[in-house]
């Protein structure tokens, strides 16, 4: 049957494949067009004019378009802000829904498709069996103020990655840190990679551990790291690990890639 926190995870691998394969998960997401790009206004695959107006995107669309504006056929312009996500996008193109993106004050639309190959394709996630000695007891040591370095991502640009502190934990009696930014939620986001990267998991990984107690002490539960949302959809724009983020030992814990059939568990 296996320890509570065995069973913890098993459910946590249930939720993750279910949320990774909805209708507008990462695996639906089909492009990313960075409207810099496209001076002209015009993106491939998705109707419409799209333009950077200042603090906002300004789109002018005819009928034959297509679009709509929040369930209303579009026609003229709109100015949008900021989507959260594909689920709370104003803009639609029949089923797929064009979510309006900034980052660093570039602006892109990305293109979610429910009907996309990846979805059509996905059997499951392929994970290292759960093991309770990756499941470790860390330390959360903030800096004095939050920091930004330049890391590449996986769109092949570089960008600023905030982080706020230093993760802690022992592995075989030796301390290993990572450089992690904390969530809104007050939880904690790191990324990273180790020996097993490239060969028997992705390329790098995340960890998302809860937030830290009041004295810092936080579960750092390796055996829940998880596969980037670029594992899922080439358009995606992760960023690679920070200096001092790759591990040095083999972490055999967490998700290691998309199935290709056989699963591991």
């Amino acid at each position: 049957m296996g320890t509570e926190p065995e069973k913890d995870w098993r459910t946590w691998r249930e939720l993750r494949e279910r949320t990774v394969s909805e209708p507008y998960g990462p695996l639906a997401l089909t492009g990313t067009h960075w409207l810099a790009d496209h001076p002209e206004g015009r993106l491939e695959d998705v109707p419409g004019h799209w333009a950077e107006d200042g603090d906002a995107v300004r789109l002018t669309a005819a009928a034959a378009d297509g679009l709509t504006l929040d369930g209303a056929p579009l026609t003229g312009e709109a100015r949008l802000a900021p989507d959260a996500g594909p689920e709370a996008s104003r803009v639609a193109h029949g089923d797929r829904r064009l979510v309006v993106l900034r980052r660093e004050g570039q602006w892109a639309v990305r293109v979610f498709d429910p009907h996309s190959a990846a979805l059509r394709a996905f059997t499951g996630i392929d994970a290292f069996p759960y093991d309770e000695r990756w499941r470790l007891t860390g330390r959360f040591r903030p800096y004095g103020e939050d920091r930004t370095v330049r890391v590449p991502n996986a769109d092949g640009r570089e960008r600023g990655l905030g982080l706020a502190g230093e993760l802690a934990f022992t592995v075989d009696g030796t301390e290993h840190t990572l450089q992690a930014a904390v969530e809104a939620d007050g939880s904690l986001w790191a990324v990273l990679a180790d020996a097993t990267s490239g060969s028997e998991s992705y390329r790098f990984r995340f960890l998302r551990p809860p937030a830290p107690a009041a004295d810092g002490t936080v579960i750092v539960d390796l055996n829940r790291t998880l596969l980037p949302p670029c594992a899922f959809a080439d358009h995606f724009i992760c960023p690679f690990p920070p200096p001092g983020n790759t591990l040095p030992f083999a972490l055999r814990a967490g998700e290691r890639q998309l199935s290709t059939g056989d699963r591991a568990e």
